[in-house]
């Protein structure tokens, strides 16, 4: 008798969540802290216990790393819903090209309590929901089936700030 190794199956996810473009933050690391209090960032050390979610590589950032936390124009849509905040970004993945795109919910995003909003394509919000990380996706797979909305934004609830983009695979 043969036993077979039953493999799990594994499924694309109808929808892909996009980290920030590295080119939009890297040149903030060559500044001296009157270069970064200019643009409205701060350098920091990251401490042990988390709490430094990185939005370019989409994961947190380890004891002794060094971020800069930063104004950056999340939605730069001419909009009533244009909108800046803070986020964290680090050294490590500033080289890669372009934003780093993942086909699974990253646990920085999944073990936090979210906000979402759905936005149409003239950037207007159609929704907007608070819950669980656990829950993004099935939230973001039915959004995303309806046709009105072109894209998801998440952000981290408590703090309110942005986390990443969420966009139809």
């Amino acid at each position: 008798m043969t036993a077979t190794l039953s493999m799990p199956e594994t499924r694309a996810l109808p929808f892909r969540i996009c980290g920030i473009d590295p080119a939009a933050v890297a040149a903030a690391f060559a500044l001296d802290a009157d270069g970064l209090a200019a643009i409205g960032a701060v350098r920091v050390i990251a401490e042990a216990g988390g709490g430094y979610p990185c939005r370019v590589t989409l994961d947190e950032a380890e004891a002794g790393e060094e971020l800069l936390l930063m104004n950056y124009e999340h939605q730069p849509a001419l909009s009533p819903y244009g909108a800046r905040g803070p986020i964290y970004v680090r050294r490590r993945g500033l080289d890669r090209a372009g934003p780093l795109v993942l086909d699974h919910v990253p646990a920085q995003i999944r073990t936090r309590l979210l906000s979402v909003r759905a936005y149409d394509g003239a950037d207007m919000i159609v929704e907007a929901e608070v819950v669980e990380g656990a829950d993004l996706e099935p939230l973001a797979t039915a959004w995303l089936a309806r046709p009105e909305i072109a894209y998801l934004h998440v952000h981290f609830a408590r703090r309110g700030c942005y986390a990443a983009r969420v966009e139809r695979a």
